[in-house]
């Protein structure tokens, strides 16, 4: 009578468990391999902060400067930059600054970080609290401070470069670093760049990578989406004629002010009537302006609008609905075909989408190299902007905008039994908790562009 490993069956389950075994052995082999490079980036990163990246955070901290008024921190980084051997091109845009480090044939990859503050006065506490106060590009003194974390993306982008840099012969490409001015003001310092012509002066990025520190996310975590990371941001401007009259004769009138009340209301229906209950969409009106006095029916009125989505196709529907409703309210009430409502778009950035194949990829390299404990989910609460995608669109770049962790996991245990809530970016007591977030900033860039040139 044959046994069971001489049937079919038998020799067919010994075949399952031999592979199945060899699959367990190279998956632990390789675990083991990738907890020593772990462990070896995690103690040189640690080293390089404890020697290095944590005086520069305290000193960019304490030294905010202003959206294209950053003239000492783009020196500041500049030199860094230069010292560690990477070829130093200044006043890229007004203040940006790109560095470039040839490492033989591969691709060109770009990682770019953001160096303004905010005009906000801080009231941390920190022993290295920002004093400054500084003119604004306008001409106003305002208060300064590093309010929604661009102190730790810079510090990390060169605690980036420093391991890049003693680390040559683990990768093969050229390594573009941007220092971006203005990502706070109403004119994109990532589209003056673009203006500037700086991929005409450096090349154009095979692939492009940014993070930004979230106070929503515990410190030291990673997270990347694969779909938008940020929300298209648009600035629109309405204006609403009317015809003036007196307070106690609004007959003989057209009231700008009741117009322009309607559109209000009619607007909130864009997003819940007009969108799938699963887009994201935002039209928010945030200025009303209207009259000079209260028994006069006055000439105009003035809404400010800020429309937040998630894709294009979203964009153009909210953008378009808005234009429909404005115009046809004039109609409705009776305004002459020359005197509708206009509606202007007066700003606003793209969707930061990340390309999805690219976030897959660094997802995985994260998990591979740095493991489960360094990643999170994480979903957006708000649909907040950003100027990254001036910089990876036409021509199209794949990209991927990553968040890292901020705030320590007490404080979210603080909050949630009815303490003090987490400061939110932008308040003066928004307070990172710099040294997970620059080391996981580092070895989160880091492992992401290994990832991208061992591609070659």
């Amino acid at each position: 009578m044959p046994s069971m490993y001489e049937s079919a069956f038998g020799r067919e389950k010994l075949k399952r468990m031999l592979i199945s075994g060899c699959r367990g052995l190279v998956i632990w082999l390789a675990g083991s391999a990738a907890f020593a490079d772990f462990e070896s980036m995690q103690s040189e990163v640690q080293a390089d902060y404890d020697d290095r990246l944590s005086a520069l955070f305290e000193h960019f901290h304490a030294n905010p400067e202003l959206s294209f008024v950053e003239f000492k921190t783009a020196a500041r980084i500049a030199d860094e930059l230069q010292s560690l051997g990477f070829e130093v091109h200044r006043g890229i845009g007004g203040t940006g600054v790109v560095a470039l480090l040839a490492n033989g044939p591969g691709p060109l990859v770009m990682m770019r970080a953001d160096m303004d503050g905010l005009p906000v006065k801080e009231a941390t506490g920190l022993s290295y609290a920002s004093q400054v106060e500084q003119e604004t590009v306008d001409g106003q003194l305002m208060p300064v401070m590093h309010a929604c974390g661009h102190d730790v993306h810079i510090t990390s982008l060169l605690g980036t470069a420093l391991y890049m840099k003693n680390h040559r012969d683990d990768w093969s490409g050229t390594l573009m670093l941007l220092a971006q001015p203005a990502e706070e003001w109403k004119t994109s310092g990532a589209a003056a760049m673009k203006q500037d012509g700086v991929w005409a002066k450096f090349g154009t990025p095979d692939y492009a990578l940014a993070f930004h520190v979230a106070a929503e996310i515990e410190a030291g975590k990673l997270y990347a989406s694969e779909g938008a990371a940020y929300s298209a941001v648009d600035s629109i401007d309405i204006t609403v004629p009317g015809i003036g009259a007196h307070g106690a004769s609004p007959h003989r009138g057209k009231d700008p002010v009741v117009i322009a009340s309607q559109i209000v209301l009619a607007l909130q229906t864009i997003v819940a009537r007009e969108l799938s209950p699963r887009e994201p969409g935002v039209v928010t009106v945030g200025v009303f302006r209207a009259g000079n006095k209260r028994n006069v029916i006055g000439e105009s009125a003035k809404l400010e609008l800020t429309v937040r989505s998630d894709s294009v196709e979203t964009r153009a529907k909210l953008l378009s609905a808005i234009e429909r409703i404005a115009v046809n309210t004039g109609r409705a009430a009776g305004l002459p075909e020359d005197r509708l409502p206009v509606v202007e778009v007066v700003g606003g950035v793209p969707v930061t989408a990340n390309n999805p194949a690219l976030a897959s990829r660094v997802n995985d390299a994260w998990r591979t190299m740095l493991g489960d404990t360094y990643m999170t989910t994480y979903e957006r609460e708000g649909m907040g902007g950003e100027d990254f995608p001036f910089f990876t669109q036409d021509p199209y770049i794949p990209s991927v905008y990553f968040s890292v962790g901020g705030t320590p996991p007490e404080s979210f245990a603080r909050e949630a039994s009815g303490g003090a809530p987490v400061p939110s970016h932008h308040s003066p007591i928004f307070q990172i908790d710099p040294e997970p977030a620059i080391t996981s900033g580092v070895m989160g860039t880091v492992t992401a562009l290994q990832a991208i040139f061992d591609q070659r």
